[in-house]
């Protein structure tokens, strides 16, 4: 004990001094290592007996205010480090250092810890330590020998909470990520703590590994589970807001957005080892950068996330692409299809079996939070996540409505999809939503949309059968001009120094005449919509972006140029309509473009003059012949996407009828 005070007056004084009642004293464990090391020894294999008799060293310091206070330690050595899937009954009653995702985390809620009983015989006062999950009152009186009907006169409590810790991503690639349950109390449960434990932050929990005995019919089981009752906690995960950039580095940032090839070094950096797409990957380098937040005077709120689609056909590196993508930005992950975590892409409400309450599971947009998510073969996702999308992608936030909890969760993720076309390859003749399973609503919310083609050409196919090659054999060849870490690095400075971005007279002067002018392509005779104002929105994101990455707070000329540029880009690959010679947004984003649905309207004009004259069964060939005569040879086809729609029914056979 007295060593345990000597080292608390030389090594915490000043920290003492300043800990404000109920704050916790943070002891370094390399420091106890080095001035007691058999102390601390005794703290990794007793940790509930040697915490005590820090609790009580305490008290024998002169500072009245911190006779109290709780004790944890950071820094834990490597050798208590351990992997949760890797926590054995050895590890038992011993102080232990885990990293995990909170997946899933209750309310905080008062606990008994000791409850206070009068014995109504002899009037003494009985206390009994609470650990079960019902109040055990005391098995004898110590003073008269009575042995029931005790009365409860006290309870103590403190606030806690339960949260289940899950391995994260990448250190569980290619296995099933364990889990283990995290008893959070008193300090740990601080408005701030709670912050830091909710679902989708990522920690590192020291604690101590405890059983958690199960019940079969009212009896203990043989078989228990673990717990770790939680010391110490500090989250890990750094966004691009956090990460800490040297003076050195920020020297080496400020000459490097300089360069007049800034953005074709940029470009040339981002998967170096895939040949070409130079504007898909240029509209990638923009994702990452993003634009500015803007909120109205009455509160609405324009998102500065970019949200990025790629429809690709088999072998052209899309996946690995988003593979590279989302391994380069901080706080990402790479999920595919519905290979996604338990609660899907957004989050779910279950009812937890230990606690019996309902607890909240956060899904794979929340876990990514204030970075991006990249998910893969996007149109096998289920359709009940792709409706939660909509907020996520507009708003930045997953709303929960469930059981006993409503909640609205942070969700501020950018999107990086890719998906396959359902006939093995991408066919520009058709509207993208005839070929992806995907809903209009979501694919509008896509800022910009890219096809990857697999187009053979003799001069391409050449070039990039080099670039193979040589990138397998030379590997400075496919080194990226700057560095991974550097180029973290150069996003996270632009973030943290860039919060708002105006645009020029000159850029909204391009932006405006760019705009009009495509919409000035509207007749009513074809009713084709080239561009809507959701692509307006998106140009100013697409500028904010470009101003970011030259560490600009201002948006000029050149911004809104390559805004547009890129736009332009996407438009072309999926709004170009080869009927009309026009760009239609409706075949970007719709199952049915405006030239379809001319003749859409011709069919069914067809149809209503044939009611007028046999009935209301019309035949099938006549519909067909009447519309060879108008030149529209497209007619059973067009039926078969009307009765597919509910439009028309076919009471017999031959025979249809409008609904």
């Amino acid at each position: 004990m007295d060593r345990i005070v000597s080292f608390l007056r030389e090594h915490c004084y000043e920290e003492l001094k300043k800990t404000v009642e109920g704050e916790p004293i943070e002891i370094d464990f390399r420091t106890l290592e080095l001035e007691l090391p058999d102390i601390a020894e005794k703290l990794l294999e007793e940790p509930e007996e040697v915490i005590s008799l820090f609790k009580e060293a305490l008290k024998e310091i002169d500072i009245p205010e911190i006779e109290e206070a709780p004790i944890h330690f950071k820094n834990i050595p490597d050798s208590a480090k351990i992997r949760i899937r890797n926590l054995r009954s050895k590890h038992l009653n011993r102080l232990i250092c885990v990293e995990g995702i909170v997946k899933v985390a209750s309310e905080v809620k008062p606990r008994v810890y000791k409850a206070i009983f009068l014995c109504p015989d002899c009037n003494e006062l009985i206390e009994v330590d609470q650990a079960g999950s019902t109040i055990r009152a005391p098995g004898i009186c110590p003073k008269c020998g009575r042995r029931s009907g005790f009365i409860l006169q006290e309870k103590k409590m403190f606030d806690s909470r339960w949260i289940i810790l899950g391995e994260p991503f990448e250190i569980a690639s290619g296995e099933k990520p364990g889990e283990v349950k995290t008893f959070l109390k008193e300090e740990l449960t601080t408005p701030l703590m709670q912050r830091r434990t909710d679902p989708g932050n990522r920690i590192i929990v020291v604690g101590i590994l405890k059983e958690l005995p199960r019940k079969i019919h009212g009896k203990e089981a043989t078989q228990s589970d673990f717990y770790v009752e939680a010391n110490h906690i500090e989250p890990t995960e750094e966004t691009f807001e956090e990460l800490k950039i040297t003076k050195d580095e920020e020297v080496l940032i400020e000459d490097l957005a300089k360069d007049k090839n800034l953005f074709k070094k940029l470009v040339a950096s981002l998967a170096p080892s895939i040949y070409g797409y130079h504007e898909i990957k240029e509209g990638l380098l923009l994702q990452l950068f993003g634009g500015t937040p803007f909120e109205m005077p009455d509160g609405t709120k324009i998102r500065d996330l970019i949200h990025i689609l790629l429809v690709g056909d088999p072998s052209t590196g899309k996946s690995q692409l988003l593979k590279l993508i989302s391994n380069l930005a901080l706080k990402s992950k790479y999920v595919s299809g519905k290979g996604v975590t338990g609660a899907g892409l957004v989050s779910t409400v279950r009812k937890d079996e230990f606690t019996g309450g309902w607890v909240l599971e956060a899904g794979a947009l929340v876990l990514c939070n204030h970075g991006l998510l990249a998910i893969d073969e996007f149109d096998k996702v289920s359709k009940e996540d792709m409706i939660a999308l909509h907020e996520a992608m507009e708003q930045g936030s997953i709303s929960i409505a469930k059981a006993s909890i409503i909640a609205t969760l942070p969700a501020h993720t950018s999107i990086l999809a890719g998906a396959n076309p359902k006939l093995g390859r991408f066919d520009l003749y058709r509207p993208i939503a005839d070929q992806i399973a995907v809903p209009p609503t979501i694919l509008s919310r896509f800022d910009l949309k890219f096809v990857m083609k697999d187009i053979p050409n003799l001069e391409r196919d050449e070039a990039m059968v080099d670039h193979v090659f040589r990138a397998r054999t030379d590997k400075e060849y496919a080194q990226p001009e700057i560095p991974v870490p550097l180029l973290r690095k150069y996003i996270a400075y632009a973030k943290q120094n860039i919060e708002h971005i105006e645009i020029s007279d000159a850029a909204w002067k391009m932006f405006k005449d760019f705009f009009l002018k495509q919409r000035s392509a509207y007749s009513e005779e074809d009713s084709t919509v080239p561009i809507t104002f959701r692509q307006f929105e998106a140009l100013i994101r697409l500028a904010q972006a470009s101003a970011k990455i030259r560490l600009k707070d201002k948006a000029t000329q050149e911004d809104a140029e390559r805004a547009i540029k890129i736009m332009k880009y996407s438009l072309m690959q999926l709004g170009f309509d080869p009927e009309s010679k026009k760009i239609d947004i409706d075949r970007a984003e719709s199952a049915i473009a405006a030239s379809q649905r001319s003749k859409i309207r011709i069919l069914l004009d067809i149809i209503d003059e044939l009611e007028k004259e046999i009935g209301k069964e019309v035949p099938v060939d006549e519909i067909i012949r009447r519309a060879e005569e108008e030149g529209l040879r497209e007619a059973e086809n067009l039926l078969f996407r009307l009765k597919k729609e509910g439009i028309i029914y076919e009471p017999k056979a031959g025979f249809i009828k409008k609904v």
